[in-house]
């Protein structure tokens, strides 16, 4: 496994490789963007992650990352891609109407949620009400590209491209959310964000989801000793995905989702704490590339 802990300028260069899986990572902060300042070394961008299965792309989350990743895409001329949200919280979708390939006619996105089953309304509902006035100027129909919204409930399970097996699982978090396994070429990527632990337990929904899994990336805004005062917030802990990754005997361990109150300095302590308790172990920031 290759993990890249700088900057990488050219990681689309090496992403269509044949049976390769990447993962990088363009945003990685939560609850809201945080820029410049204290927020330097691991970014302020909230989440979004760019997955390259051979030729085919996936993007996890469309956070205030996905700006800068669709800057760079449109460099590359016309996409097709996958678009899974985790959820519809505005950290999670904020990047959406500034996604240039959006705008671009001949690309092609499928965006895919999960949560939204037991919902009055869709996926395309929501996107459409956030993209529309007094909250937002340009409306939906104003997309050039050619999009499709696919809802489907979590701990559904498919293949979506020759090769690209899909599994899900539901989280813990308010109005629901979805964690994802994506399989590829005999290996695995577990995203599981946004969802909030009970003390004392391991998730079983989560553990069958990254049993033996490659990377685990997890919710990890809090410290246990933060968490009292966060109870009922939705959200976990670095020291609760340390428990799940060793139960499930997780590979690598990625810390993920930064609280606005971790600064880069309080992340270094983080990362320090963390590998300390379990060394196949690293603390997520923009730019980072992993090659399982």
């Amino acid at each position: 496994m290759k993990h890249d802990f700088g900057n990488s300028a050219e990681p689309h260069a090496h992403a269509h490789a044949a049976n390769e899986l990447l993962v990088h990572f363009h945003g990685v902060r939560g609850t809201i963007a945080c820029p410049g300042g204290e927020y330097i070394r691991y970014g302020g961008n909230t989440s979004c992650l760019e997955i390259r299965c051979g030729p085919h792309l996936i993007i996890l989350d469309a956070g205030t990352g996905l700006r800068p990743l669709g800057v760079e895409l449109t460099q590359n001329g016309k996409i097709d891609a996958d678009l899974l949200l985790s959820h519809t919280h505005i950290d999670h979708i904020a990047g959406l109407p500034f996604f240039v390939p959006l705008f671009m006619a001949g690309n092609k996105v499928r965006l895919w949620a999960g949560h939204l089953a037991d919902h009055t309304e869709n996926l395309r509902q929501v996107i459409k009400r956030m993209m529309a006035a007094p909250l937002f100027p340009i409306p939906i129909e104003a997309l050039s590209a050619e999009i499709d919204f696919r809802d489907f409930k979590a701990g559904d399970a498919w293949e979506m491209k020759p090769g690209v097996m899909i599994r899900t699982a539901p989280l813990n978090h308010p109005n629901g959310a979805t964690g994802y396994r994506i399989e590829y070429g005999g290996r695995s990527v577990c995203y599981v964000t946004d969802t909030e632990h009970v003390e004392g337990e391991l998730d079983r929904n989560i553990l069958r989801l990254i049993d033996g899994s490659d990377v685990f990336i997890y919710d990890s805004t809090y410290t246990d000793d933060e968490y009292p005062r966060y109870r009922g917030w939705g959200h976990s802990t670095w020291q609760q995905g340390v428990r799940l990754a060793d139960a499930a005997k997780a590979k690598l361990f990625i810390v993920f989702h930064h609280a606005p109150e971790h600064d880069d300095d309080t992340m270094d302590e983080i990362g320090a704490a963390v590998r300390r308790a379990r060394p196949a172990s690293a603390v997520a920031h923009e730019g980072m590339i992993i090659k399982p």
